[in-house]
């Protein structure tokens, strides 16, 4: 197995960039999505979210911290998208930072622990479980998948597949239920056999982020 990539300072800002040109290119996508739901602003708030992290990425310097690199990031998207998925977004960037503290390279075990340091944490301030129909049914499978495929030998971008693969499959499995959280919920049955947008948007991030 190649387990022996190392991601540096540049590395995180080219994936930040990533993810920002992905959500600012899927706006009109995820309005669609949200508007079936019953809201529909999702769009722009991952639009403000992927601006806020490209010019993050492109004005400011990891330098040897990536921990408080991409805590900071959090803030700044905290700052550009105060809605609910912002806020979400943002707490998973800083809770992934946090674990990551003092560190100037990342490598796979390190990916891993703040996978799932973000999920923890969006659960906690969504207030949200799995099966919910949140971000989450996408979010808690991948970093599974993603951990596990380290645990049995694969390389990193094998384990990246695997991530999305659960993404991706995490969000089919809910696409039947009822939506239990947020305005969603107050839709009711109507969101049955809907896309969540939150999972569908959190997908949009893992390709960004594996397919640089």
């Amino acid at each position: 197995m190649d387990n022996s990539i190392i991601f540096k300072g540049a590395d995180v800002a080219a994936a930040l960039i990533r993810v920002g040109d992905a959500l600012i290119s899927q706006r009109e996508h995820l309005t669609d999505l949200d508007q079936a739901m019953g809201d529909g602003d999702l769009g722009i708030t991952t639009s403000k979210t992927g601006e806020a992290l490209k010019a993050y990425a492109s004005d400011t310097l990891s330098g040897d911290d990536l921990g408080k690199y991409l805590s900071a990031a959090g803030m700044k998207v905290n700052s550009a998208a105060p809605s609910t998925m912002g806020t979400l977004l943002a707490t998973a960037l800083m809770r992934a930072g946090k674990e990551v503290k003092g560190r100037s390279e990342l490598d796979g075990p390190a990916l891993a622990t703040m996978l799932q340091a973000a999920y923890q944490g969006m659960m906690e301030r969504g207030k949200a479980k799995l099966g919910d129909k949140t971000i989450l049914d996408a979010l808690g499978p991948a970093a599974v998948a993603f951990n596990n495929a380290l645990d049995e030998g694969d390389d990193l971008p094998t384990a990246g597949d695997k991530m999305i693969f659960a993404a991706e499959e995490g969000l089919a499995a809910v696409t039947p239920l009822r939506s239990q959280i947020g305005r969603a919920s107050w839709v009711g049955e109507r969101t049955e056999g809907l896309v969540d947008p939150g999972c569908a948007a959190l997908v949009i991030i893992l390709q960004a982020i594996v397919n640089g």
